[in-house]
């Protein structure tokens, strides 16, 4: 599977299990990310993202976009999508 860094984790919102990312490239909802930080990673697949508290189906490059994911993404992490 190839992976293509996508953006990095600005912030984590614990309560709600929500990471803001900064996109340096596409996100779309249902895609397949890996959250990278050191030597700990996994896997999720996009259910939501949001902009400006507003749900979209897609982000764009430079987006801060708010993923929801099932695991804690530590600040600073990358994100890449799993093709």
């Amino acid at each position: 599977m190839a992976e293509k860094e996508i953006g990095k984790v600005t912030h984590w919102y614990d309560k709600i299990s929500v990471a803001v990312i900064k996109l340096s490239g596409k996100l779309n909802k249902g895609d397949r990310v890996k959250v990278v930080r050191g030597e700990e990673s996994f896997e999720d697949t996009v259910g939501s993202i949001q902009i400006d508290h507003k749900d979209v189906d897609s982000a764009q490059k430079g987006d801060d976009a708010a993923v929801k994911l099932s695991q804690r993404a530590h600040e600073g992490a990358l994100v890449y999508r799993v093709e």
